[in-house]
């Protein structure tokens, strides 16, 4: 097959990337020349079907669905390419059978069904992220010394020729970022991205955390984007917000329940809850997660709601003038190490199950969900896949050969470090998702 030439808007592209978020979330990619563009979106490609199974460590891991044998392709939409700098354009890609339809392991095409079912339901959807990551100097080590203000402005300025070249390029490839500072941790900052359809808004945290590893890179950085990049340091979460609308009305606003919410609000809520241990595995999987979801820690470690609490799974933000995008709930537990299309589709079927099935809204949770006794996130690894593993609910939001392929890849990293200490596992895996 020929390839047509570049078109004048593609002129200043020399690669063309595509990549695929693993089950282990880690972003995997292929890579063709500019002129090849038409070939990687309608050919596609070729790609074992074990592109969803590699680990965090680079092991191949096999499943009864997922072996040596087979092939798919990767296909991209050009209408999907961005430039980014250096020469490269990137778009997501989808995981395509030989023959173009999409395959059931595509973790986009999951994403896809669940907004789809959202919207045949009459529900509007938009989801946000925050991308919380560790800049570090070249060795890996820390960047900023003992020179650190949690929030504070000397932290700003220590890396201010980075974070305004981070803000242009993240502006220049259409992310048009909210907010970007410096966060609690040593060294560690925020990218705030603007709320977005479902698929757009896990697409767009994909770009930005390539964004974010190409501008570190200009000016002699990396960062992580691990849970826990170092024991004993702030941790970073990857959270996810969801905003639903029913003939333009927010569900989370305006209502004669708790701080406003409607009966389908409530019972959105009370959906992702009852969903939380299935699907923890989903959101929150790796040997590293277990690490950072700690009562005390701000991630929301604690089983339950509340309004603006941040020890709470899931947080309510009010619809208040202090809030533009409207009421909305906050899923704190999730992490970089999430597959973040299988994430937000869990998120969104959880709610969306509990709309249909009227799921009771939980009382709140205390200002400290400790002083209450809630429950607490298991911390055991095992126990979080065997619940996924065992989860029929699981199996009818992603399929099961999808279920079995996030379980043996979680197994695996189990398995790998079942002898090593939580600082070994945390160096180990400090840049796997960067």
């Amino acid at each position: 097959m020929r390839s047509s030439p570049p078109s004048a808007d593609q002129r200043g592209r020399t690669l063309v990337v595509g990549s695929l978020v693993d089950y282990a979330g880690v972003a995997r990619a292929k890579t063709v020349p500019a002129a090849r563009t038409d070939v990687f979106a309608t050919s596609g490609i070729g790609a074992s079907p074990t592109w969803v199974t590699f680990s965090a460590d680079n092991t191949v891991v096999f499943t009864d669905d997922i072996g040596v044998a087979g092939d798919l392709r990767l296909r991209i939409d050009p209408d999907d390419l961005v430039d980014i700098g250096d020469g490269l354009a990137w778009a997501p890609a989808d995981l395509c059978e030989q023959d173009g339809t999409a395959s059931p392991l595509c973790p986009r095409r999951a994403l896809r069904a669940v907004a789809a079912q959202a919207n045949e339901r009459g529900l509007e959807t938009l989801m946000g992220t925050e991308i919380e990551f560790v800049v570090i100097d070249p060795d890996r080590g820390p960047s900023a010394g003992a020179e650190w203000a949690a929030y504070g402005m000397r932290s700003l300025t220590r890396h201010r020729a980075f974070l305004a070249d981070l803000a242009d390029a993240l502006t220049d490839a259409g992310l048009a970022p909210e907010q970007l500072h410096a966060e609690f941790g040593h060294d560690q900052y925020e990218v705030s991205l603007p709320p977005a359809a479902p698929i757009r808004m896990a697409d767009a945290a994909v770009l930005a955390r390539t964004v974010i590893g190409l501008v570190a890179a200009r000016h002699s950085l990396e960062v992580s984007f691990s849970p826990l990049p170092w024991v004993g340091a702030a941790a970073n979460g990857a959270h996810l917000h969801l905003s639903l609308a029913r003939d333009g009305h927010n569900i989370f606003h305006g209502g004669d329940g708790p701080h406003g919410l409607t009966p389908e609000g409530g019972a959105a809520i009370g959906g992702v809850l009852g969903g939380l241990r299935d699907l923890h595995g989903v959101y929150a999987g790796s040997v590293v997660s277990s690490q950072r979801l700690k009562a005390g820690s701000w991630s929301g470690a604690s089983v339950g709601w509340g309004l603006e609490n941040r020890e709470a799974a899931v947080r309510l933000l009010a619809g208040t003038a202090g809030n533009p995008h409207g009421a909305n709930i906050e899923l704190k537990i999730v992490d970089a190490t999430a597959n973040i299309y299988l994430a937000a589709a869990a998120l969104l079927g959880s709610a969306l199950r509990g709309v249909v099935e009227g799921a009771p809204l939980p009382d709140e949770l205390a200002a400290d969900p400790q002083q209450s006794g809630a429950a607490t996130l298991s911390q055991d690894a095992g126990e979080v896949l065997d619940e996924l593993a065992a989860s029929t609910f699981a199996e009818q939001l992603f399929g099961p050969m999808v279920v079995a392929g996030l379980v043996a890849v979680r197994r695996h990293e189990v398995e790998v470090f079942c002898d090593a200490t939580a600082a070994e596992i945390a160096e180990t895996l400090k840049m796997a998702w960067s």
